[in-house]
C-alpha cells in the first residue's frame, strides 16, 4: 500500500468486518498491515511521507473551504451590497445602526498557532476566493518558526490592520449613502461600527516570561504601527494636508520611543535613560487625538462630499482605536490580586478576603484612598505582578495614549473583595476613571455561584458609581477551563444563565443606565465554544437570544464582545477579502440585539426537561473528569501527541514519573481539547448527552427538536461526532498491548522482528495503558448507543457533506501514525544497550519514547552514541601515534538505522497531528 487510494479502499474492506466481528478494530488493523510492510521493507518512510502529503492536502482544502462556507459571501462586492441593506430608512435609525459597536473583537493569542505562515496564507488565499479549491492550498512545510511572544504579536497587529481596513470601508460606504439619503444632515453621524482590542503581550496570568517593559515597548509600538496607518489614510485623502505634520512628527517620536523600550531594561541606568525621554515633555509626544478628531470633523463640514467622507472615515477610526491599533487588556489571577492587597490590609494573612469583614476593610480603604504619583522606577522595583500591572497601566495612559481606556482581566474571580481590590489599587494611582475591570467567569465554582457574586457586587455603592463612571458593566465569561471542566455544553449554558443573572443584578439595583459589557471567550475549535455551524451559530451559541431578550427587556445596552484567538482566530481577518466578510457577517446579525417580543423559547420554558439534562450531562463530564482512566487516557502520551503551537506552552515534567501521575489540571485547556482532538473522540462536547436522554428518549427529542437553542445544541453535537472513532480510542491502547507485541512474530512471521517483539513483550506486562483505554472505550461506547438513539429521533439539519470521505480520511492518518509509533518502538528497543550515565538508563528512554518525549529520547540517545570526536588533527601534538587505527566512524550505523529513522517518524507524526486537527476545522 503506496497511495491513499490504497488505504481508503483497505480501510473500507475493514470496516466491513466489524458486522461479523464488532470487537474488530479496523485503524488498528491498518496500521498493522502498514507497520508489516514498513518492517520487510517492502514500503519506506518516503512512501509514508507522500501519503501523509496528499492527506495533508486534503485537510488543507477541507480548512480552506469550512472558512469560506462559514464566512460565505467572501467577494467584497457582496458584502458592500449586504451593508447596504442595513442603513434605515431615517437619520436617527441610521446613527442608532453605526454609532454604537455592534461588537468588539479582541485578538487574543491562545497557543493556536497549529499553521506556518506560509499554510496560513495558502489557507487564506483560497478561502478568499468563490474559485474552486485547488492543490494550491497545500503547502507543505517542514521547518515550524520558533513561536515567540513577538511572533505572536506581530500576527496580532497584522490580523487588526486588515480589520480595521474593512471597517474603514464599512465606514465609508455607510457615510456615503448617508450623504445620498440624508444630505443635510449625514455629517452629523460619528460612525463606530466595531471596536478592536487585543491582550497579547499584557497577559500576565499564568506566565512569568513577560516583563513589564517588554508590555510598554508592545504598547509604543502599537502607537507607532496606528500613527502610520493614520499618516497614509490622510494621505489617501490630501498628501498636502496641514495635520499629516503633526501626525508624522508624532509617528517618528513614537517609533524612536518603542526602539528605547525594545532593549533590556533590566539595568537602572538603561531603564532611567528610555523613562526620562519618554516622559519628558516634547513637541511630537501626542497623547491625545481628541484635537485632531475635532479639526478634521469641522473641515467634513465644508468639503465636497467625497472629501468629507475621507475625512469622517479617519475621525472614525481615531475615534475608535486612539493612539494605538486597539484597546488593550491586561489579565491577572485573582490569587495575584488577594496577596498585593493582603500588603494593605492584611499583613499578617489572618483576615478572610471573601468574609464580610474584608469587605468592609475596603470599603473603608476605597473611602479615603488618595491618588498616589508613581513613575517608571516605582514600576521596576515593584515585585507583585498585580501591582506592576497597575502601574504600567498608569504609565500608559499618562505618556503613551492618554483616551483609550485598559481593560483588567481578573481570572478565577470569586468574591466581590477581589473587585473591590482592583478598583482600590485603580483609584491608588489615579486611573479609575479610564480601566474597566472585568471578573472572569471560567471554573466550575465561579459559574455556580457567579449569580451571588454578581448580586453582592453590584449591590455595593462603590461598584455602583465606579460603573456609572464608566458607563459600563464589564464581565468576562470563559469557555476554556469550563469547556475543560464541565463539558463544553453544560459550561455554555451555566453561562448563559450567569449572563442572565447579570441582567437581573443590574436591573435590581438601578444599573440601567449603564451599558453591560460581556467579553466571551472562546476558541475558533468545536471544543472551545465557537459553534462550527456557521457565523450565526457562532455569535449566538455565546450569547443567546434569551440572554439578549433580558437585557433589551431590562432596558440595558448590551457590549458583545468576543476573541479571535491565535492563528485558528487570526484566519478571519487574514486577508482582506476575509475580514470584510467577517465583520459583515456580524454587522448583518447583529448581535448586540435581538426582538425582545419573541416567543419564549421552549428550553427554557420546560426547565423540567432542560434542567435535569443539563444536570446529567454536567455529572456525565464530571465524573470522566474525576476518573483516573480518563485522566490516565488523556495523558497516557503526555503531550507528545501535539505541535508546539504558541510562546505559552504547558511545562513538561521532567521526572519520568510524572507522566504516569499527571493531573488534567497541569494541562491547560488547549492541549486538553487538541489531545481529545488526536485521540478521535471529543469527550468533553458529545459525552453525557445520551446517558442525559436515557429513560426519556421521546420528551428530551421532542424539546430539542422544537427548541431553537436545543437544536443548536444538537449542531454542535452533531459536528463533533460526525468527526469522532471510539475504535480510534480503543485502537491507540493497542500499542502497550503486551499479548499483541508476543503474538505478532508467532508461527515464524516477521521473524526478523523475533527479538524487538520480545522485548516490547516483556517491558510492556505491568503497563496499564491498554486496559486503561479499553474502559475508556466501553464508557464511551455505551453512551454512544444512547446518543444514537437520540439522534434519530431528531432531523438532521446540516448534515456534514461528504462525510465518509472525512471520516476515512481522518482513519487513514490516524493507521498511520499508529503505523509510526510501532516503528518508533521497535527502533527504541532495537538500539543496542548502552551504560548508564547521568542517571539515565536504557529503560529509562525507552519510557520517553513511549510517552513520545521524543526529543528528550533523542538527545540522550546521540549522547551514548555520538557520532562525531576529535581526531589526532585537532591537536599540535609532537609525538606521532598510530593509534586510532580504524576509520573513526563512531556509532554512525547506529545513528543512521535507529535514531534517524526514530526522529522522522516521529516528525512525520507530528505532520498527521496538524491533517487532524484541520479536519476539526482548529486546534484545541
Amino acid at each position: 500500500m503506496k497511495t491513499v487510494a490504497d488505504l481508503t479502499a483497505r480501510l473500507r474492506e475493514l470496516h466491513q468486518q466489524t458486522q461479523e466481528t464488532p470487537l474488530f478494530n479496523p485503524a488498528f488493523q491498518l496500521s498493522l498491515d502498514l507497520s508489516r510492510e514498513l518492517e520487510a521493507r517492502k514500503i519506506s518512510l518516503d512512501d509514508i511521507e507522500r501519503m501523509i502529503a496528499e492527506l495533508e492536502c486534503g485537510s488543507l482544502k477541507s480548512r480552506a473551504g469550512r472558512l469560506r462556507n462559514n464566512l460565505a459571501p467572501v467577494s467584497p462586492e457582496a458584502n458592500d451590497a449586504a451593508l447596504a441593506e442595513l442603513g434605515g430608512d431615517d437619520f436617527d435609525t441610521f446613527r442608532a445602526r453605526w454609532e454604537n459597536p455592534g461588537l468588539h473583537a479582541v485578538f487574543t493569542a491562545h497557543p493556536t498557532f497549529l499553521l506556518t505562515p506560509e499554510q496560513t496564507e495558502a489557507v487564506a488565499r483560497s478561502a478568499s476566493s468563490d474559485a474552486d479549491i485547488s492543490d494550491d492550498t497545500c503547502v507543505a512545510t517542514f521547518e515550524r518558526p520558533t513561536i515567540s511572544l513577538r511572533y505572536e504579536h506581530d500576527r496580532a497587529m497584522h490580523a487588526i490592520g486588515h480589520a480595521q481596513d474593512a471597517r474603514d470601508r464599512i465606514v465609508s460606504n455607510a457615510l456615503g449613502q448617508a450623504a445620498e439619503a440624508f444630505p443635510s444632515k449625514w455629517y452629523e453621524a460619528k460612525p463606530l461600527p466595531f471596536r478592536f482590542a487585543s491582550w497579547v503581550g499584557y497577559d500576565m496570568d499564568g506566565r512569568t516570561d513577560i516583563k513589564w517593559f517588554d508590555s510598554i515597548g508592545f504598547r509604543l509600538s502599537e502607537k507607532a504601527q496606528r500613527l502610520e496607518r493614520y499618516v497614509a489614510s490622510l494621505e489617501a485623502v490630501d498628501d498636502t494636508h496641514p495635520l499629516l505634520e503633526t501626525l508624522r512628527n508624532a509617528l517618528a517620536y513614537s517609533q524612536d520611543r518603542a526602539s528605547d523600550f525594545r532593549e533590556d531594561l533590566t539595568e537602572p541606568a538603561a531603564l532611567s535613560k528610555a523613562a526620562n525621554t519618554l516622559t519628558a515633555d516634547h513637541p511630537h509626544k501626542l497623547l491625545s487625538l481628541a484635537p485632531v478628531i475635532e479639526l478634521l470633523e469641522a473641515e467634513a463640514l465644508g468639503a465636497d462630499t467625497g472629501r468629507a467622507i475621507g475625512l469622517k472615515t479617519l475621525a472614525a477610526a481615531m475615534r475608535a482605536d486612539g493612539l494605538g491599533m486597539g484597546w488593550i487588556h491586561f489579565r491577572v489571577n485573582s490569587s495575584q490580586l488577594h496577596n498585593a492587597i493582603r500588603r494593605r490590609i492584611d499583613p499578617d494573612n489572618t483576615l478572610d478576603l471573601g468574609s464580610k469583614g474584608a469587605m468592609a476593610t475596603l470599603r473603608e480603604l476605597l473611602g479615603k484612598v488618595q491618588p498616589l504619583r508613581s513613575n517608571f522606577a516605582a514600576l521596576a522595583i515593584e515585585s507583585s505582578t498585580a501591582i506592576r500591572q497597575f502601574l504600567a497601566m498608569a504609565q500608559i495612559i499618562q505618556h503613551i495614549d492618554g483616551d483609550a481606556p485598559i481593560r483588567m482581566l481578573i481570572a478565577e474571580c470569586e468574591q466581590p473583595s477581589t473587585i473591590l481590590a482592583a478598583l482600590y489599587f485603580s483609584k491608588l494611582f489615579g486611573i479609575e476613571d479610564k480601566v474597566d475591570v472585568s471578573p472572569l467567569f471560567e471554573t466550575e465554582t465561579a459559574l455556580e455561584h457567579g449569580g451571588r457574586f454578581l448580586d453582592a457586587l453590584l449591590a455595593e455603592p462603590i461598584y455602583q458609581q465606579y460603573s456609572r463612571k464608566r458607563g459600563r458593566v464589564a464581565i468576562q465569561t470563559g469557555f476554556s477551563d469550563a469547556g475543560r471542566f464541565v463539558g463544553q455544553i453544560p459550561a455554555s449554558l451555566a453561562i448563559e444563565r450567569l449572563q442572565g443573572r447579570l441582567a437581573e443584578a443590574m436591573k435590581d439595583n438601578g444599573l440601567t443606565d449603564v451599558a453591560a459589557l460581556i467579553f466571551n471567550t472562546h476558541g475558533e475549535s468545536m471544543g472551545r465554544g465557537a459553534h462550527p455551524g456557521g457565523f450565526a451559530d457562532r455569535l449566538a451559541w455565546p450569547l443567546s437570544a434569551w440572554t439578549r431578550r433580558r437585557f433589551v427587556r431590562a432596558g440595558i445596552r448590551l457590549e458583545p464582545e468576543v476573541s479571535f484567538q491565535g492563528g485558528d482566530g487570526y484566519l478571519h481577518f487574514a486577508t482582506p477579502e476575509l475580514a470584510l466578510a467577517t465583520l459583515t457577517r456580524i454587522a448583518t446579525l447583529d448581535p448586540a440585539h435581538t426582538d425582545p417580543d419573541a416567543p419564549t423559547d421552549q428550553f427554557y420554558r420546560r426547565t423540567d426537561l432542560s434542567l435535569d439534562f443539563y444536570r446529567a450531562v454536567r455529572k456525565h463530564q464530571r465524573d470522566h473528569l474525576e476518573s483516573q482512566t480518563y485522566s490516565r487516557a488523556l495523558t497516557a502520551f503526555g503531550l507528545g501527541l501535539l505541535n508546539s503551537t504558541g510562546s505559552r506552552v504547558s511545562r513538561r515534567q521532567s521526572d519520568l514519573s510524572a507522566d504516569r501521575d499527571m493531573n488534567l489540571r497541569q494541562i491547560r485547556a488547549i492541549p486538553h481539547n487538541a489531545i481529545l482532538q488526536q485521540l478521535g473522540y471529543p469527550v468533553n462536547i458529545i459525552s453525557g448527552i445520551g446517558s442525559a436522554a436515557d429513560g426519556n428518549y421521546e420528551d428530551l427529542a421532542a424539546l430539542l427538536t422544537e427548541s431553537e437553542r436545543g437544536r443548536q445544541l444538537i449542531r454542535l453535537v452533531r459536528a463533533s461526532n460526525a468527526l469522532a472513532s471510539i475504535k480510534t480510542v480503543a485502537a491507540f491502547g493497542e500499542l502497550f498491548n503486551s499479548a499483541y507485541w508476543a503474538s505478532r512474530p508467532y508461527r515464524g512471521t516477521e521473524s526478523h522482528l523475533s527479538d524487538a517483539c520480545e522485548t516490547l513483550a516483556e517491558y510492556l506486562t505491568k503497563d496499564d495503558r491498554t486496559g486503561v483505554f479499553r474502559r475508556l472505550a466501553s464508557r464511551l461506547r455505551v453512551d454512544a448507543l444512547k446518543l444514537h438513539r437520540l439522534l434519530d429521533m431528531i432531523p438532521d439539519e446540516s448534515p456534514l457533506d461528504d462525510r465518509e470521505n472525512i471520516r476515512r480520511s481522518i482513519g487513514a492518518l490516524q493507521a498511520l501514525r499508529l503505523t509510526l509509533l510501532q516503528h518508533m518502538f521497535l527502533k527504541a528497543v532495537s538500539i543496542p544497550a548502552f551504560s548508564r550515565a547521568n542517571d539515565i538508563s536504557r529503560n529509562d528512554v525507552l519510557e520517553m519514547v513511549f510517552t513520545l518525549r521524543i526529543d528528550d529520547a533523542l538527545a540522550q540517545l546521540r549522547r551514548a552514541y555520538p557520532t562525531s570526536f576529535p581526531g589526532l588533527d585537532n591537536f599540535s601534538v609532537d609525538e606521532p601515534s598510530d593509534y586510532p587505527d580504524g576509520a573513526g566512524e563512531g556509532y554512525t550505523a547506529i545513528q543512521r538505522d535507529y535514531i534517524d529513522p526514530l526522529e522522522r517518524a516521529y516528525k512525520l507524526s507530528l505532520r498527521i497531528g496538524t491533517a487532524i486537527a484541520n479536519q476539526f476545522g482548529a486546534h484545541g
